[in-house]
């Protein structure tokens, strides 16, 4: 494979590659889950300045991300459909180029604890492979600075999920023994995985977020009980 990893951890069986998913991608050994975050094609604000965060926020602290690469156009998810199990994040908003799925999942932010804000309430993924015909929802409150995980952890990318979050969507493939995500940001699909002893890929374009996720990955982290999710 011509790409080196940029972060390798063999005793977990963790990668991180530094460059184009869409190169990357076919030179990988087959794995057994496409889980992933990726661009929604929708160019969400990544400053401050016009993201109109409150200063008093402590997990923003003025910060301002990088653009997310891809996402000024729309996201073709066609490159993912090859893969027999994958959820795919966002994909409301690009729904229209998927095919039906019979399960949904969805994560309500607020979970009946946030205060009312201009944050969503909930956000959707489309899932291929799973045998149950039903919508699974994850009530975790992840509302700004209103969290019930990760409490006084940094935010790292403007549309991170919670550790939590990805644990949960693991559960449901209990079999897949090697997870992908090649729209990586920040890494939190791999620092799931590896706290369920799962084996995971990430494949990231912008360099900064290669290097948050390997300092993740590295460090000790929220435990998370899978096992009273279902």
């Amino acid at each position: 494979m011509p790409y080196k990893s940029y972060y390798q951890d063999e005793r977990y069986g963790i990668t991180i590659y530094h460059g184009d998913c869409l190169e990357i991608m076919p030179q990988l050994e087959p794995v057994d889950l496409v889980l992933t975050d990726p661009p929604y094609g929708i160019g969400i604000k990544t400053t401050n300045a016009n993201r109109g965060f409150r200063p008093y926020d402590p997990y923003q602290k003025a910060k301002d991300f990088p653009p997310i690469y891809g996402d000024d156009k729309p996201f073709d998810p066609s490159i993912l459909l090859q893969f027999d199990n994958l959820i795919l994040w966002g994909a409301n908003h690009y729904a229209s180029r998927l095919p039906d799925s019979h399960c949904w999942f969805a994560w309500d932010r607020k979970s009946g604890k946030a205060a009312d804000s201009n944050i969503t309430d909930c956000e959707l993924a489309w899932t291929k492979g799973l045998p149950f015909v039903t919508t699974r929802i994850f009530r975790h409150m992840w509302a700004g600075f209103q969290r019930e995980t990760e409490v006084g952890k940094p935010h790292w990318h403007p549309t991170q999920k919670p550790i939590a979050l990805m644990a949960w969507c693991l559960i449901f493939f209990p079999k897949a023994d090697t997870i992908l995500d090649p729209f990586m940001g920040s890494g939190t699909t791999l620092v799931a995985a590896k706290q369920l002893g799962r084996k995971a890929i990430g494949i990231e374009i912008e360099e900064k977020y290669c290097e948050i996720a390997a300092k993740r990955l590295q460090q000790d982290v929220f435990q998370w009980e899978a096992k009273h999710a279902l």
